[in-house]
């Protein structure tokens, strides 16, 4: 059984729980909603929301604490939020928001322009992207796709990179 499932959630005041058949649904600044995997019950009672194994199948342990993790980043998110920092090094690499999308100068021939989607907040300081919105997979998602369009070279350590990546620069060739 897992470990993890078995702790409940606590839900703080002003975010609100609501379960209907196979759907969860999380209110608060936002609203999140996830269908359930299999092997999976969620009851909520008494400001606390606890998830169980619906069966005895080898799957109902993993789906039991994936379910757990999921509502509770549900509800961290409608209350705190989700936050990556994204940090662009390299001589006239640059960003710009234009309403809904980001154009990227990264020394392509051509500029990158990334349609932000709904649900993301995008915020620029300096040479910083702050990615933020409450549905944490996509915040993530949104972040590894940005840096995806020009990762870390290995040399000098140009691109885009999170704040908190720490890149092992190579030695470049030696003449002997």
């Amino acid at each position: 059984m897992s470990r993890i499932g078995k702790k409940p959630i606590e839900i703080p005041s002003g975010v609100k729980v609501a379960v209907s058949g196979n759907t969860v649904t999380v209110e608060g600044k936002a609203k999140l909603s996830l269908n359930l995997p299999p092997y999976v019950e969620v009851e909520v009672a008494d400001n606390k929301v606890v998830v169980k194994q619906a069966g005895e199948a080898r799957e109902a342990g993993a789906m039991h604490g994936l379910a757990r993790s999921l509502i509770n980043n549900m509800v961290i998110g409608v209350t705190a939020g989700f936050k990556k920092e994204l940090q662009i090094v390299g001589v006239g690499y640059k960003a710009a928001l234009q309403g809904s999308k980001l154009n990227l100068s990264l020394g392509y021939s051509h500029p990158i322009n990334y349609q932000i989607p709904e649900g993301v907040k995008v915020t620029l300081n300096e040479n910083k992207i702050i990615v933020e919105g409450a549905d944490k997979q996509l915040v993530g998602e949104t972040a590894a796709e940005i840096r995806r369009f020009r990762p870390p070279e290995p040399y000098k350590g140009k691109g885009i990179r999170y704040v908190d990546e720490r890149i092992v620069l190579k030695e470049g060739k030696s003449v002997g």
